[in-house]
């Protein structure tokens, strides 16, 4: 694995959002899991202490190394003590995964302002101070790659109304772009990775919650209806996004900076919601 160009031996990797919202693989824990596989340290920062300790189980227990951190990522002083952490534990950070959001439906007129301002927050504020606490770094290190999970909602309606997530993943596909550029003869790349749908824990919770008498919609129909808006026939899994991301962040993707890979079964190619 060492002489594979994606092979992450030597690297720290600064994970946010390395857990999952319940049993099961979500995006961030299996990009956690990949990683370690593929030789990495991993400083793993979720705001559930619990889901944190689970990836690091997983991780430790395939003899990889993984150190969890707590802490909200929207506040600047909370990442700059989870930056100071990882340096304290591993003394460098060649990786930056950007992996915290959520989605809240709304249109302008329905949303309350301060929905739209948590939303630009989580999704797009976070990866902004985690870059301007790890560029630096990078910069001095003299290489460094960052990866940002972003969303097909940042290209096309996605079928439900999400002005605020569509709005601040789109901005954090040109965000990435822009610094990409600024970055580009400093050694440090920056590309995102665009899942469509994929089946997480949290799609298993929505689907609870969709299943109600008030909806009238089963947990069997929700995923019925995931399935086939995809045309491949089928929604992603986590680990397709992790290795997407796992490309990206190695040196397997040494001349690739300022993109985005989409990971969605051909969804954003198709004309149908």
């Amino acid at each position: 694995m060492a002489d594979s160009p994606f092979s992450l031996s030597g690297r720290v990797a600064f994970v946010t959002g390395c857990g999952s919202q319940g049993p099961g693989w979500g995006n961030g824990k299996a990009i956690a899991v990949t990683f370690a596989r593929h030789g990495a340290a991993i400083f793993g920062v979720d705001l559930n202490p619990a889901a944190a300790e689970e990836t690091r189980r997983i991780v430790e227990g395939e003899g990889g190394r993984f150190v969890a951190g707590t802490g909200d990522v929207t506040d600047r002083a909370s990442v700059e003590r989870l930056v100071a952490e990882c340096l304290t534990e591993f003394g460098r950070i060649d990786i930056l995964v950007n992996n915290v959001g959520l989605s809240l439906p709304g249109d302008p007129a329905t949303m309350s302002e301060e929905t739209w301002d948590a939303q630009i927050d989580v999704n797009l504020k976070t990866a902004f101070l985690c870059c301007k606490a790890i560029l630096p770094i990078m910069e001095k290190q003299g290489k460094g790659a960052v990866v940002s999970t972003s969303s097909t909602a940042a290209l096309r309606y996605t079928g439900k109304p999400q002005a605020a997530y569509a709005a601040a993943k789109a901005g954090l596909v040109q965000f990435s772009r822009v610094v990409a550029i600024d970055y580009a003869r400093r050694g440090v790349r920056l590309n995102c990775v665009l899942p469509g749908l994929i089946e997480t824990p949290l799609v298993a919770k929505l689907a609870e919650d969709f299943a109600t008498k008030e909806t009238g919609t089963t947990r069997e129909a929700f995923y019925a209806r995931r399935h086939e808006q995809v045309p491949m026939g089928h929604m992603g899994e986590a680990f397709d996004v992790a290795h997407a991301a796992l490309f990206l962040a190695s040196d397997a993707a040494k001349y690739v900076t300022g993109t985005e890979i989409v990971v969605d079964g051909g969804l954003t190619s198709a004309v149908r919601n």
